[in-house]
């Protein structure tokens, strides 16, 4: 390689690409299960070649051992590892939206193939899922993850410690927010599904004759359905609001 970059030099695009490769692998969109892993590669090894003449420069010398080389790559990884982990945890909240409404409007054991998990979910669930990557790419939300990829170099330096114990409480933070973002967006179709429960109850209570199931099923599915489409221009909007400023944390 000495005729055509430095020890030095390769050490320290290394490093970039290793934090960039980790980030990269589990960003949405890019990060999906259902884009190969070849793309993901190259698309991450282009961007270290583009970010390495800007930051190459903050890397210290060459270590003299293996040892060391190996722990300061594994560090860049890590670090990768846990931006990246942060921003797909959020994304789950969709998902966990989408589960919720399909269990209360009796759609969960409908199946499709999720593209960005690479394993069946529900339908909703799935569905919400591709409409969050839609609205990231179609908001420039995505130009904001590259942001943050590059001020993580400012927040985490080369050669600094790794901060496990703010990442534990931030991945705890964020799952927790995931959860709770969910059941929000959910709630008016938790809402009526309660209400409605309760009044067929009620009717099945007052004429036990009556074949109640096969009358409010379908209505509770077409119903919760029309609630659905109704709140879904403002459960993007909100998604979008609250994701971006998650991704703020990171500028």
């Amino acid at each position: 390689m000495e005729s055509y970059a430095t020890a030095s030099q390769v050490y320290a695009a290394g490093l970039v690409f290793a934090r960039l490769g980790a980030m990269l692998m589990l960003m949405p969109g890019v990060g999906d299960g259902s884009v190969p892993a070849r793309i993901r590669l190259a698309f991450a090894f282009l961007f270290a070649l583009m970010l390495f003449p800007v930051l190459g420069g903050q890397v210290g010398a060459v270590p003299e051992s293996t040892g060391a080389i190996f722990g300061q790559i594994l560090r860049e990884i890590l670090i990768g590892l846990m931006i990246g982990a942060v921003l797909r945890m959020f994304l789950g909240a969709l998902g966990i939206a989408g589960e919720i409404i399909s269990i209360q409007s009796t759609l969960a054991f409908s199946q499709t193939a999720n593209p960005g998990q690479a394993q069946p979910s529900t339908s909703l669930s799935t569905f919400l899922t591709v409409l969050g990557v839609t609205l990231i790419m179609t908001t420039d939300l995505h130009h904001m993850f590259l942001a943050a990829i590059v001020s993580s170099y400012r927040l985490f330096p080369f050669g600094g410690d790794v901060p496990v114990g703010d990442a534990g409480q931030l991945a705890v933070q964020t799952v927790a927010q995931s959860f709770a973002m969910g059941l929000q967006l959910a709630a008016p179709v938790v809402v009526f599904a309660l209400i409605f429960n309760a009044a067929t109850g009620l009717v099945g209570r007052v004429m036990p004759q009556f074949q109640i199931f096969f009358v409010a099923t379908p209505l509770l599915v077409l119903t919760s359905l029309s609630i659905f489409a109704l709140g879904l221009g403002v459960l993007g909007m909100v998604w979008v609001e609250r994701y971006r400023e998650l991704l703020s944390v990171f500028l």
